[in-house]
């Protein structure tokens, strides 16, 4: 059964995007009730602002009208009248009504142009991260963090420990907003946590709502409990959520266009679809798998670590992967590299499902394996071009030794 939410932002939410729906047309003698909206739009979050302290949508919203307001010279002082629902001009109107093509990405942002190039993001396992760049990188990322922050839709991951103790993570929760849309959609949420994973927005609705365009935003539930897929063709946008055994994979194919949407690039922050994860948050796993090879260890070294319920060696985990990873990329050695360190093999399950959507979803098939090491060394630590990761593992333990010699 639903349960109704304390805090009220959504609500705040639609009354601003009904009142400067269409604001796009509007001149700069109309600003003063662009920011009487948005001053409205502030009174309503500071209402609401108690019960909504650990909500994404709010804080975003918190930032965004701040943001609105300096870009617009609002004062944060003045008339704060409700918002009105604001219409669209006669002849725009109609023609949007009866035409979809308004909510078509292809058909709308395209018409007179070449096809748009599409990117792909993924977020799997321990976690592992391929970027809209095909940067791939297996990170830490313990908490909550943002995977996707633009000017459509913001997503929104929690990654919780595998094991008490263990620095492996994995994705527990997933929070994805969509942002009211013109005559297309009005603002959706949806949400998965772990064994739950709806086939629904958060108010229950399987669309875009009541907008003439609400059928360009839709869920698909693909395999009940396990899989779904989101379409939101107004910006030519497929998402794929699973849960793989306990915790969930993300996978996104998105227009570049509608990637680098934002209003103020620079300043964005953290964005790990599209800039990756900190760099002290990342971790060189070729390095550990190799480790773990010359060493014939089953998982991380360190003495607060506990050994996994089901311990793999280097030569178990390399043949359960073969199973569904044949070819020995970054995703076959991520199915290595958390068997040994979680023990569940349904970590080599969630590396096979990322490759499966990653050929369902990039538009380069010549770009679905990367065998490229996903983080670089330190200077004076670099590995010689062509040296295996497990001959550098040897040599560096032969320098380790000479100087102790010495």
């Amino acid at each position: 059964p639903a349960v109704t939410s304390p805090c009220k932002i959504l609500k705040c939410n639609s009354e601003f995007w009904a009142a400067t729906s269409g604001s796009h047309h509007l001149g700069t003698e109309e600003a003063p009730e662009f920011c009487t909206a948005l001053r409205a739009y502030a009174h309503c979050t500071r209402r609401t602002a108690r019960t909504c302290r650990g909500d994404l949508a709010y804080h975003s919203a918190v930032h965004g009208i701040d943001d609105l307001m300096e870009q617009h010279n609002c004062s944060k002082d003045g008339p704060t009248s409700q918002p009105r629902l604001r219409t669209l001009p006669p002849g725009d109107s109609q023609e949007r009504s009866d035409s979809p093509e308004i909510c078509h990405y292809e058909k709308s942002f395209h018409k007179h142009s070449a096809a748009p190039n599409y990117t792909h993001c993924g977020l799997f396992g321990d976690p592992h991260l391929r970027t809209f760049t095909d940067t791939f990188q297996t990170c830490k990322v313990q908490g909550a963090w943002p995977l996707i922050d633009n000017n459509y839709l913001n997503v929104q991951v929690t990654n919780t420990p595998v094991l008490p103790g263990s620095t492996a993570t994995a994705t527990s929760k997933l929070t994805i907003i969509f942002k009211s849309f013109q005559e297309c959609v009005d603002q959706k949420v949806y949400q998965a946590e772990m064994d739950e994973l709806p086939a629904a927005f958060a108010d229950g609705s399987k669309n875009g709502g009541d907008k003439h365009g609400a059928n360009s935003l839709k869920i698909t539930e693909k395999v009940s409990g396990q899989h779904i897929e989101i379409q939101a063709k107004y910006i030519g946008t497929t998402i794929v959520v699973r849960q793989v055994g306990r915790y969930l994979t993300f996978a996104v194919r998105m227009p570049e266009e509608v990637v680098n949407a934002v209003e103020d690039r620079d300043s964005q922050g953290l964005y790990l679809c599209l800039r990756g994860c900190p760099l002290n948050q990342q971790i060189d796993f070729q390095t550990i798998r190799s480790a773990q090879a010359t060493e014939g260890r089953a998982r991380r070294k360190g003495p607060t670590l506990p050994a996994p319920p089901q311990a793999f060696t280097y030569e178990t985990a390399t043949a359960k992967c073969k199973e569904k990873l044949p070819v020995e990329d970054l995703y076959f050695q991520s199915c290595v590299f958390d068997l040994l360190t979680t023990g569940d093999v349904n970590f080599m399950l969630a590396a096979y499902y990322a490759f499966e959507d990653v050929k369902m979803l990039h538009s380069n098939k010549d770009k679905l394996h990367l065998y490229e090491r996903t983080r670089d060394l330190a200077p004076g630590n670099m590995a010689p071009s062509g040296t295996s990761p497990t001959l550098w593992v040897a040599l560096l333990c032969l320098s380790q030794c000479w100087l102790g010699l010495l």
